[in-house]
């Protein structure tokens, strides 16, 4: 049985114990009868043994407070056996000493065994207690049993159903756990590979430039200064990829869309031809060309029905060609629009080329 307790208790696990405990105003009966005859002893006994039936009757619904599993798993046999025991001695003790009015306990135990035991096994112990209930009619004194055989089968009906549907959510509740928590570490994996595509080369670069960097000082101080220089953009850069990567994850970087590319042109069966390193693009640039990255490999995957696909990249330009047939909303689609509006806004320019076959989307900044 699971022993992993919600972990958010519900409003249903705070006052499902209270609403339990309504309902043992049943037992008002056998209590009454034996503080009617408190100065005999099987009173005493009977008031004494109706009291520690509804607490060890409770005790179930409390537990269930901290672990409502209890209600749909089947419990472990010891637990079943001592919960159940209890009740039956209990309730032998209620009868022996108090008579008819003791026999309020066969709905409680009808109701215990429906929680913790298999309808299989509950099911034939509730028609014994319904049928043995129908024959103490027969009993001098006891009068007719037909109302405690109907509260016995109505009440271990409704527990049946309530703990059928609780079955039900919680399996949904615990599909709906595991699949957070795959959705979660595939996230945390995505991210993973993303920061190493993002860092990973950048890094490299900037460790073999500053040992070059370190070689030159007394050699060529002009060069020197040159691979620094550069050292500290490919650094600024570097930062400025981590910072979007890490304050807006879904953000677009330069790195992170070439990643992407290579993944979603592999997944569409699309031979990827992807430049390495984005170093040689300049900062300003950055976000345009990762947007016409991400622009171009869509619209190969979903419009060209190409075999193969390739980005460019250099200082001033970046370029996606295809060997398919293009798309044929290239003038009206939302997303080149959008496109020509940033490229717009730092001075590049969309060029679309029909090549034969195939077909060139190309961002340029003169």
């Amino acid at each position: 049985m699971s022993e992993t307790p919600p972990a958010h208790p519900n409003r249903l696990d705070r006052t499902g114990p209270f609403f339990a405990a309504i309902w043992l105003f049943f037992l008002l009966d056998p209590l009454l009868e034996g503080w009617r005859h408190r100065d005999e002893v099987a009173g005493v006994v009977g008031l004494l043994a109706t009291l520690a039936f509804a607490a060890t009757y409770m005790a179930l619904w409390v537990q269930v407070r901290s672990n409502r599993m209890r209600l749909v798993d089947n419990p472990p046999v010891r637990f079943v056996v001592g919960y159940l025991g209890t009740l039956v001695v209990l309730g032998a003790v209620m009868v022996a000493t108090l008579g008819a009015v003791g026999m309020t306990s066969a709905v409680y135990l009808a109701v215990g065994c429906v929680m913790v035991l298999p309808a299989r096994m509950a099911g034939p112990i509730v028609v014994v207690l319904v049928v043995g209930s129908l024959s103490l009619s027969a009993v001098e004194g006891w009068g007719s049993q037909v109302g405690l055989a109907f509260a016995i089968l109505a009440a271990s009906v409704a527990v049946l159903g309530m703990r059928t549907v609780m079955r039900r959510n919680l399996a949904l509740l615990q599909a709906e756990q595991e699949n957070a928590g795959l959705a979660v570490e595939a996230e945390r994996s995505r991210f993973a590979r993303d920061l190493h595509d993002i860092l990973g080369h950048s890094l490299t670069v900037i460790t073999v430039k500053a040992e070059l960097a370190q070689r030159l000082l007394d050699v060529d101080p002009e060069r020197a200064r040159t691979e620094i220089a550069d050292l500290e953009r490919l650094s600024r850069d570097a930062l400025s990829d981590v910072r979007r990567a890490v304050e807006g994850y879904r953000e677009l970087t330069l790195p992170g869309e070439l990643a992407r590319a290579r993944v979603a042109l592999a997944a569409a069966e699309i031979e990827a031809r992807l430049p390495t390193a984005a170093d040689e693009v300049p900062s300003e640039l950055r976000e345009l060309f990762a947007w016409t990255v991400r622009e171009g490999v869509t619209n190969v995957i979903r419009h060209s029905g190409a075999r193969s696909c390739e980005v460019r990249l250099t200082p001033t330009s970046a370029e996606v060609i295809d060997d398919g047939a293009g798309s044929d909303a290239e003038g009206a689609g939302s997303g080149l629009a959008g496109l020509r509006e940033r490229a717009a806004s730092v001075g590049a320019a969309v060029v679309i080329h029909h090549l034969s076959p195939g077909f060139s989307l190309q961002v340029v900044r003169p």
